[in-house]
C-alpha cells in the first residue's frame, strides 16, 4: 500500500509511505522531485507506477493547483507528468485506470465563485500524453462523486453541484468517447461523501455525508501556475 499526499490542517504534505502487510514494515517514498504537497487529489496505480494528479495547496498568497506526479516503487522516484492539453485545474474530483489510461472527471475550481465541472480527461502514461473527455450528455458538473472502472466503461454517481447532493450519473466508454445516463429507477437517495466499488457485475454504493453548513465551507482555490 502507497499513502501519499494530504493535510494534518495546517501544511499539505508531499510524502508518503510504501506499507508492506507480509513485513508489517514501512519504507518512507523519496521526495526527490515530488509533486508539491496537497490535498484533495487523486491517485491510480497502473501496475507498475502510482500517478497522482489535481488537488489544491495554499501557499500563503492563494491557493495553487500544482502539477502531477507518477512515483515508481521500484525505483523509489518521481517522474513529472505532461501539463499541456491537460484538464482544467480542479479539486475534489475523480479518477480510474483503465488498464492503459487514468481518466479523470468532475471536482471543483474557484476563481472567487465555485465553479462545479463536467469535464475530464484521459491521460496515457505509456505516450505522456493527455486526451479531453467528451461533454456531450455528460452528468451535470459536481465534486466529491465516485467512479468506478467495469473493465469498459467509468460509472461516475452521487456528488454535490453546488446546491444539492446528487442521486443522478454517467457511463463514460472512452473508445467511443461517449456518456450515456444511467437510471433514476429505484435509484439510491441523494448523497455526497459514500463510497463504491464494482463486483465484476454491479457497482455498490454506500453511505454518505450530511450537507450541513456545506455551503459555508469555502474549499481550496485550485489555479493554474
Amino acid at each position: 500500500m502507497i499513502v501519499w499526499g494530504g493535510t494534518d490542517s495546517t501544511s499539505n504534505f508531499n510524502n508518503g509511505g510504501r506499507y508492506n502487510p507480509s513485513t508489517d514494515t514501512w519504507t518512507a517514498t523519496s521526495t526527490s522531485n515530488a509533486p508539491a504537497g496537497r490535498e484533495q487529489h487523486t491517485a491510480v496505480w497502473t501496475g507498475t507506477e502510482m500517478i497522482v494528479w489535481g488537488g489544491a495547496y495554499d501557499d500563503g498568497e492563494g491557493t495553487r493547483h500544482p502539477p502531477g506526479g507518477r512515483y515508481n516503487p521500484s525505483t523509489d522516484t518521481w517522474t513529472a507528468i505532461a501539463t499541456s492539453a491537460a484538464p482544467a485545474a480542479r479539486a475534489s474530483h475523480t479518477a480510474v485506470w483503465t488498464g492503459t489510461e487514468m481518466i479523470v472527471w468532475g471536482g471543483i475550481y474557484y476563481d472567487g465563485s465555485l465553479h462545479f465541472l463536467d469535464t475530464g480527461g484521459r491521460y496515457n502514461p505509456s505516450t505522456d500524453n493527455w486526451m479531453a473527455t467528451s461533454t456531450t450528455n455528460a452528468p451535470e458538473g459536481c465534486s466529491s462523486q465516485t467512479a468506478v472502472w467495469t473493465g469498459t466503461e467509468m460509472i461516475v454517481w452521487g456528488g454535490y453541484n453546488g446546491s444539492n447532493s446528487l442521486n443522478s450519473g454517467g457511463r463514460y466508454n472512452p473508445s467511443t468517447d461517449s456518456w450515456a445516463a444511467t437510471t433514476t429507477s429505484t435509484v439510491p437517495a441523494a448523497r455526497v461523501g459514500h463510497s463504491a466499488v464494482w463486483t465484476s457485475t454491479e457497482m455498490i454504493v454506500w453511505g454518505r455525508e450530511r450537507l450541513f453548513n456545506r455551503q459555508q465551507r469555502r474549499p481550496l482555490q485550485p489555479l493554474d501556475e
